[in-house]
């Protein structure tokens, strides 16, 4: 790619500390850095890292809550043409041994939450460095000069993990010019402008939050962080940095109402639709409330297509973003005629660059020059499309995607159960919960209790099943479970796009 056309995430924060000199970057507790004080952390945490051989293609990993020193420790991966990867620190040990086994990353920053101490002997040849005081003294250790290395704006910079639909989570692959891509692209759909504030109130490893930290980087603004949800916290910086924008969704946005009472919020814009909410905030006039959001997924970078430039047509998930082409095909690749259900593909400026360590993966998922979504569609009369769902089942809960396939080798890998298959129960909080059906094993027997325990140490505490119910056998459609006949016995349903 020829310098001339192109730009890096380093690059914007070089450019950001000339244009916007005066600004304020990020907010995190009693942090505040302007973009110049910013950029020179950045550039002596890339000094200290490369002295420590981190370079091109090394994977750095960050296993901590939401901090400024994600987007400090990006932009530095950025500056040298390494990765970073944001990992879900609620995940169960096993499940951190295995990105770190993975991902085998050069350099580990951490902090000491629960278990995290625990499983540094899966990483042994990285260099472990601890939040706070570790961590401060070790970016001292470099110069402020930038480092000036060559990097191409192509090139792999953020690593998110998906969900597990296959039975363990891989590593998505994004790109200087796919994220700066899309945050041009969700930035057009939710209007926002230099100077835009975003609180960081959801989890950084999750692309939802993400997407707009990197959109508000992107365009110069500011960047409020929260190590983990807090309503009363979130309403005080709510009003005290009158952050436009935030991550919020149903029960935290129930949880603000309240703390939020006294508080000036009306300088955050938000799509309307809880009445105690919008009575606080300032209504969201964007084609990104006009229709709230689309459909996305961590594999191009957040949003494929925006609700709000379909809103009123036919499709239930409006048109794609200006930077992908979208197509909807059969299982041999050829594009269906309008109005019939296939596979949603894409292509274009912020899809991925590929899975970490998944060359196979990345190749099925490539096939034919078209990123494959792995999800059903359709394309409308009108133009616009619409998500069915996916062709893997998927649960959503809170906000979480869940694969069942996970949580069905969880329950499955107790000594007394034979088979089990999940499902998501409707839950008018959570959006669903996790309700597995299990057959034991001849002449055993165990709680609903303890298989649930049981999960909690090998998936991540919000995966687990709600419910047991106990069959003696699961409904067949060939090989595998009848999940349609285990939603009818078992109350099954609300499954995203139903």
């Amino acid at each position: 790619m020829n310098p001339l056309h192109s730009l890096t995430l380093g690059d914007l924060v070089r450019e950001h500390r000339r244009s916007w000199p005066l600004a304020t970057a990020v907010v995190d507790g009693d942090i505040r850095l302007t973009y110049p004080e910013l950029d020179d952390r950045v550039n002596r945490l890339a000094n200290a890292l490369a002295a420590e051989g981190v370079g091109t293609g090394d994977r750095l990993l960050w296993l901590g809550q939401n901090s400024y020193r994600v987007l400090e420790s990006l932009l530095a991966a950025a500056k040298l043409g390494a990765v970073l990867c944001v990992a879900n620190w609620r995940q169960s040990a096993a499940e951190l041994r295995f990105v770190l086994g993975d991902l085998e990353p050069a350099a580990v920053l951490w902090q000491p939450l629960d278990g995290v101490a625990d499983v540094r002997d899966a990483a042994e040849k990285a260099r472990w460095i601890a939040d706070g005081d570790e961590y401060e003294a070790f970016l001292a250790s470099g110069a402020a000069d930038d480092p000036g290395s060559e990097v191409d704006p192509a090139a792999p910079v953020l690593a998110l993990y998906t969900a597990a639909f296959d039975g363990s989570p891989n590593a998505a692959l994004l790109s200087h010019a796919a994220l700066i891509g899309h945050s041009m692209s969700l930035a057009l759909a939710r209007q926002m402008e230099p100077g835009f504030s975003y609180l960081n109130s959801g989890p950084l490893f999750h692309v939802g939050t993400a997407m707009f930290c990197l959109a508000t980087f992107t365009l110069g603004g500011k960047n409020v962080f929260l190590p983990a949800y807090d309503a009363p916290e979130a309403a005080r910086l709510i009003e005290a940095e009158r952050c436009d924008g935030a991550f919020l969704y149903g029960p935290m946005i129930d949880a603000l109402v309240e703390a939020g009472a006294g508080h000036d919020l009306t300088s955050l814009k938000a799509p309307p639709g809880h009445a105690a909410f919008d009575a606080m905030v300032t209504a969201d006039t964007s084609p990104w409330a006009r229709a709230f959001a689309g459909y996305g997924q961590t594999e191009v970078g957040g949003m494929l297509t925006y609700s709000g430039y379909g809103a009123g047509g036919i499709g239930s998930h409006g048109r794609p973003s200006p930077l992908v082409q979208v197509r909807v095909v059969d299982p041999a690749g050829d594009e269906v005629p309008v109005g019939e259900i296939g596979e949603l593909v894409t292509r274009g400026q912020h899809v991925m660059s590929g899975y970490h360590n998944r060359p196979d993966l990345t190749a099925a998922k490539q096939a034919g020059g078209w990123h494959h979504t792995g999800d059903l569609g359709r394309r409308e009369s009108d133009g616009t499309l619409s998500f069915l769902g996916p062709r893997l089942r998927m649960l959503k809960s809170g906000g979480e995607n869940i694969y069942p396939v996970e949580v069905e080798r969880a329950v499955a890998s107790h000594p007394a159960v034979a088979e089990c298959a999940v499902i998501g129960e409707p839950d008018p909080t959570w959006g669903q919960r996790v309700v597995a059906v299990v057959v034991l094993r001849p002449d055993t027997a165990v709680a609903a209790a303890e298989l649930i325990a049981h999960c909690r140490d090998a998936i991540a505490s919000y995966k687990k099943p709600a419910r047991i119910e106990f069959a003696d056998a699961i409904p067949k459609r060939g090989y595998s479970p009848d999940y349609d006949a285990l939603d009818a016995a078992y109350g099954g349903g609300g499954y995203p796009g139903s």
